[in-house]
């Protein structure tokens, strides 16, 4: 891997030095608990599958795979099961009882351009800035569906809180302006 991409401006969003946002967050969440983001995480994926039917349709047979999707500079993962009859995403404490049958892995801007549909996945993959384990398959299967989608699930998830995600959309439109910066 490029360290030094991987740690300048260019791939995390340098407040200072390097110090970014994603890694000053995740300091700031290390101490807390998991427990009061699980129903914030929940009502999320819940949503997503309500608007965006078409994107579980497009995970086929991966419909029932379990996604772990680890944020380098978070101190927990993801477990994301896009099961349109019961979807579910959760916090877990990184540990080795953390199973999924693919791991995403990389950096918290580089997932979220591809999320919010302004990265190129392929290119990522490739160049090591996000790697992807276990079943390779089920995990291109996701990244298609969301490369396939109109517009951002980040758009969404901002838009379906209406006032309360006021902050939510202002975090969204910096890291925006910082990866316009790149």
């Amino acid at each position: 891997m490029n360290s030094e991409r991987r740690d300048g401006p260019r791939a995390t969003g340098s407040i200072v030095g390097t110090v970014s946002v994603p890694h000053l967050i995740g300091r700031l969440m290390r101490p807390l608990p998991l427990f009061p983001i699980q129903p914030i995480l929940g009502r999320i994926v819940r949503e997503v599958a309500c608007k965006r039917p078409e994107l579980f349709e497009r995970l086929g047979p991966h419909v029932r795979s379990a996604f772990v999707i680890d944020v380098n500079e978070l101190p927990f993962v993801l477990l994301l099961k896009p099961d349109p009859a019961a979807p579910g995403l959760s916090a877990l404490r990184r540990g080795p009882s953390v199973r999924g049958d693919a791991t995403i892995r990389g950096p918290f801007m580089d997932l979220f351009r591809v999320v919010d549909g302004r990265g190129d996945s392929d290119a990522l993959f490739f160049s090591r800035d996000i790697n992807i384990g276990g079943d390779t398959e089920a995990a291109v299967c996701l990244r298609n569906a969301l490369d396939d989608l109109d517009g951002s699930i980040v758009e969404d998830i901002a838009a379906m809180g209406g006032p309360l995600f006021a902050p939510l959309r202002m975090v969204v439109s910096r890291l925006r302006a910082l990866e316009e910066r790149t």
